[in-house]
């Protein structure tokens, strides 16, 4: 291979012409040098314009990255709230059922001394009886706090069972208690005279008492020997001023010849309850109380009822 270099100038003998011979390597880098100058840019070029796009990929797919994982972040946050705020809920929850339980407890024990029942009738300081035979079934709670919530449901579902039948039987013996003529209209004091026919004090002859008389010293006492209504307070003829109280299922009570009535006409009054202070009023030798006991319409014998205790 031949290079042919040319050069001119002016005047004569200017002009002249140089060869070179090129040997076989040297082609080989010569033309090396020749391609590979355009390959070079262009891969160059390509590079530059690749490495701008993938970069720019790149930090796109960071940037979603990033975003999800902040999201997921405050989702666990969020969850980990509302599960703190469940179980403050759960914990005050769990707090109100044993307080709960407690009173109700509380509560059983004393209506229990106070209904005077036998020992383990009715039996609040133990866990109640459970039984029966194992018929397998899931397991519907598995924390421990759900456990404690069925097992609390449990005892206080069989410490509201009781105190309900409980309350019925106080209920009913109140109210036998309250509504039972029984007892005496004064606290202390004899029988001065008795139910039946007696000789009559003004005019000595035989005569009909229908009630019994307690002697007492002026302004004693006169208290209802059951629960009822009031139905007279006031001057009754030759009974001075009376009290008669209605007991319900036939009963009325009278109080007669008292110095003053303490209740009125329509007064609720409880067994016990102060009705009257002892005088001398009406047909009357001297301070006492005249008792008498009407079962339906008819005067009966007081001295059973004073006798009697409820049973």
């Amino acid at each position: 291979m031949k290079i042919i270099f040319c050069s001119g100038g002016k005047g004569e003998g200017r002009n002249r012409s140089r060869t070179i011979n090129i040997n076989s390597w040297a082609k080989v880098l010569l033309s090396l040098c020749v391609l590979g100058m355009p390959v070079g840019a262009g891969m160059l070029l390509g590079f530059q314009l690749g490495g701008s796009g993938a970069g720019s990929l790149l930090e796109g797919t960071v940037g979603n990255l990033k975003d999800e994982l902040a999201d997921q972040r405050r989702a666990v946050a969020e969850g980990r709230e509302d599960a703190r705020r469940q179980l403050e809920a759960l914990s005050l929850k769990l707090a109100q059922l044993q307080a709960r339980l407690v009173r109700l407890d509380a509560l059983g024990e004393r209506l229990t001394v106070m209904a005077e029942l036998d020992d383990g009738e009715f039996d609040f300081s133990s866990s109640p009886a459970l039984g029966g035979p194992d018929a397998g079934g899931e397991e519907l709670y598995d924390s421990n706090l759900q456990h404690l919530f069925q097992e609390l449901d449990i005892h206080i579902e069989s410490r509201e069972q009781q105190l309900a039948i409980l309350e019925s039987l106080l209920s009913d013996r109140q109210l036998r208690e309250r509504s039972t003529v029984s007892g005496r209209p004064v606290e202390k004091g004899y029988i001065s005279s008795g139910y039946g026919y007696r000789t009559d004090p003004f005019t000595g002859r035989r005569s009909w008492h229908g009630g019994i008389d307690f002697p007492g010293k002026p302004g004693t006492e006169i208290v209802a020997v059951a629960a009822g209504v009031v139905t007279w307070s006031g001057k009754h003829g030759a009974y001075g001023n009376l009290v008669e109280i209605n007991h319900g299922e036939g009963f009325v009570t009278r109080y007669a010849h008292n110095e003053q009535n303490k209740v009125q006409v329509g007064d609720l009054v409880e067994k016990g309850q102060l009705i009257a202070a002892m005088g001398s009023t009406g047909r009357s030798t001297g301070t006492h109380v005249h008792f008498e006991v009407h079962k339906n319409g008819r005067t009966v014998d007081p001295s059973s009822y004073i006798k009697s205790t409820l049973r």
